[in-house]
């Protein structure tokens, strides 16, 4: 498929699936979040001593900032990207809880200290997403880009809902996929992977997830 017209493709999938996550009610994307969170403190583990980017949720998003604080809790330092500027890789400040925040492009809250951190894992959410882990985003190839340009490259993990998940976003040379995809449904693939501090190690088809 010709490069422009995968991008008219994914322009009218992307405004299809944002319509559909922000006709949700609010009580049922909280219980969704709640879900996600679970599935990947199961997916991830022990976080202590690590550096785990999220983010914060905008327009309908999974709202993973409760699970921020219990991973803060716990040891873990968290992070929030922030835009430096338009075509540009994304940065990471350090966030904790009740850290002070500015507001960023597209008013998103971003930490006001701007401590700049490289983090190990980087939880990114997606609009769309397929089986091989390849996400749909706003468009703006943030991700992408971010982490094409990170010299220690991360855990790269996707979050967003089940029924975002397309059957492909017809990758492009450019995209870079998840390791996997967590949904309040489980992880994608399912028992595929085990991630184990600073390592993403295959698991026999026959073996069970553990964190």
């Amino acid at each position: 498929m010709a490069r422009a017209v995968v991008m008219q493709w994914r322009k009218a999938e992307r405004v299809r699936l944002l319509a559909a996550r922000l006709a949700l009610p609010a009580d049922e994307r909280r219980r969704r979040a709640t879900a996600i969170a679970g599935h990947l403190s199961q997916a991830l583990g022990d976080l202590r001593g690590l550096t785990v980017a999220v983010y914060w949720p905008f327009r309908g998003e999974p709202n993973l900032r409760a699970w921020m604080e219990e991973i803060h809790a716990v040891g873990a330092r968290c992070a929030l990207p922030v835009v430096v500027q338009r075509h540009a890789p994304l940065v990471f400040h350090r966030w904790r809880p009740g850290a002070a925040m500015a507001s960023g492009v597209w008013n998103i809250p971003v930490p006001a200290e701007g401590v700049e951190v490289q983090p190990d894992i980087v939880v990114s959410p997606v609009v769309g997403f397929d089986p091989a882990g390849y996400r749909l985003g706003y468009g703006g190839g943030f991700y992408d880009r971010t982490l094409a340009a990170l010299a220690r490259k991360p855990l790269a993990v996707g979050v967003g809902f089940t029924a975002s998940e397309l059957a492909t976003i017809h990758p492009l040379p450019h995209d870079i996929p998840m390791q996997f995809i967590v949904t309040e449904t489980g992880c994608r693939p399912p028992a595929a992977h085990r991630w184990s501090r600073f390592r993403f190690d295959p698991l026999p088809p026959t073996t069970t997830r553990r964190p």
